[in-house]
């Protein structure tokens, strides 16, 4: 018979055994097919919602979000492909190696599930105030991804056509064209109400989702009400849905996907454009624009949230308005009116007190290289952002601040010498520029360079779990803007 210690020992030698076992197992699973067989199970689940079988997509999710690839591709999610895989929650694990993931995959969903509070943490908005971050730990990070496989099919089916945030293949461009589309003509509405929902995932109301969001009651009670804890104390979650969750943007479409359908019941030929929780509806007057602000008052205030009546506004068209960074106005003659979308102000002005912070605040001890390096990403974002829109004009003033903010750079880097030989160091002709802020090694893109590229609006009425060699097209064909790649859709 063992006596306690060669018990002890052995059980030791077995869990020093297991784990190249379970790396190995990590190590060999096959994710090409891991996603065909999930992607295959969410186009069933969403045929079969989308055709009204609920019953039949409740039971599909099931065997989903039980299924061993869909908790592989669960615990992928967050631990390798998440850019928070190195942010532990309240209990301070990490899954950094093959054998901790295949731990988890085995762990997932088994068992009566109870969430950990999450660690709250806040970070900065443009505005200067704070925005409330929740962090859930790392196993509750993947019970989220895993029902969030079961349930975005589920979203897709039940989503507004012209909503755009947090869904595959969409994205702020094609909020964007469908704008124009709406009021390109001098014949279509005038009229936009600005919306602005107040404090939109921190009120959403508990009671309203556990009733309506199609998953397991069990589980979403545990996702809305796990509470977080701050500076050692804990505190309940009385309503909203967890800014940071892996299953948040899913949960807050589903609240408010019907404002476009409501508003088109009421006045059919009124448009809603709706980009997560910021939308427009675009209007023939002024006062049908007051009777649609009431309808999404009565919708919103059913799922807990009230419009900010300092920042929902109602303007008309030749005065402009700025929605997801660009500014929409009118100009000309009356009845010659031509739309035109540019950067906005603000959205320019952000990118500017970027690059100032970058150059002349944290960049006094950086060397050229080291500054090509960081200012190329910002640029080229920004300007891949906008290249579908009239941007030549802005593009040509920021390359002239730009160069204007690294010469007072360079100026105070070397104050004992002149402008002549400052502009010699620090700047060359190359091809047909004559200036560029370079290295041996590196250089600074010009915005101007950026070449402006028409963006194809994704068709309304798509569902990328039905309809997907329409989306594999658009992939193939290099249809979105550069820099926009939809991975989640990749097979």
């Amino acid at each position: 018979m063992m006596s306690t210690a060669d018990t002890s020992t052995a059980s030791k030698d077995e869990r020093s055994a297991d784990a190249p076992s379970l790396s190995r197992q990590w190590n060999s699973i096959d994710w090409n097919e891991a996603e065909k067989n999930v992607r295959h199970m969410q186009g069933r689940i969403s045929k079969a919602y989308s055709e009204g079988r609920t019953s039949l997509a409740k039971r599909l999710s099931y065997l989903l979000v039980n299924s061993f690839h869909a908790k592989a591709l669960a615990v992928k999610r967050v631990s390798i492909q998440n850019k928070g895989k190195r942010t532990p929650g309240v209990d301070g694990e990490l899954w950094l190696s093959a054998k901790s993931r295949m731990e988890a995959v085995n762990s997932l969903n088994k068992g009566k599930y109870r969430s950990k509070p999450l660690r709250r943490i806040y970070i900065p908005k443009k505005n200067g105030k704070l925005r409330p971050l929740s962090i859930p730990t790392m196993y509750d990070r993947a019970m989220q991804a895993l029902y969030a496989l079961a349930l975005d099919p589920i979203q897709e089916a039940m989503a507004d056509p012209n909503s755009y945030g947090f869904r595959i293949g969409r994205s702020c461009q094609d909020a964007m064209k469908q704008i124009q589309l709406m009021m390109a003509s001098s014949q279509r509405p005038q009229w936009v109400l600005e919306g602005d929902i107040k404090g939109c995932f921190d009120n959403f109301s508990h009671e309203w989702m556990m009733d309506n969001i199609p998953m397991d009651k069990h589980v979403l009670k545990e996702f809305i009400k796990a509470g977080f804890v701050f500076q050692g104390q804990m505190f309940p979650s009385e309503k909203g849905s967890p800014q940071g969750g892996v299953i948040s943007p899913i949960l807050a479409n589903i609240t408010l996907n019907g404002m476009e359908e409501t508003v088109r019941r009421h006045f059919p030929k009124t448009n809603l454009i709706r980009f997560a929780d910021d939308f427009v509806v675009i209007v023939k007057s002024k006062g049908i624009a007051d009777e649609v602000k009431d309808y999404l008052m009565e919708f919103l205030k059913e799922r807990g949230l009230e419009l900010s009546q300092e920042k929902t506004v109602i303007t008309h068209i030749d005065n402009g308005f700025d929605f997801l960074g660009w500014n929409f106005r009118k100009f000309g003659k009356q009845n010659k009116k031509v739309l035109h979308v540019r950067p906005s102000r603000k959205s320019t002005q952000s990118l500017k007190d970027s690059i100032k912070e970058s150059v002349l605040i944290h960049g006094k001890a950086k060397s050229q290289d080291e500054l090509i390096r960081e200012l190329n990403p910002k640029i080229r974002g920004w300007c891949n952002y906008h290249r579908s829109v009239m941007s030549s004009r802005t593009f040509a003033n920021l390359d002239s601040f730009i160069f204007q903010t690294l010469f007072r750079w360079a100026m105070r880097k070397h104050n004992d010498k002149g402008k002549k030989w400052i502009a010699n160091r620090y700047w060359h002709p190359i091809g047909r520029r004559k200036w560029v802020f370079c290295t041996d090694d590196n250089q600074l893109i010009s915005a101007k360079d950026v070449k402006s590229k028409r963006h194809v609006k994704i068709r309304n009425k798509t569902n990328p779990y039905i309809d997907t060699a329409y989306y594999l097209d658009r992939q193939k064909n290099r249809k979105y803007e550069r820099g926009y790649r939809d991975k989640s859709f990749a097979m």
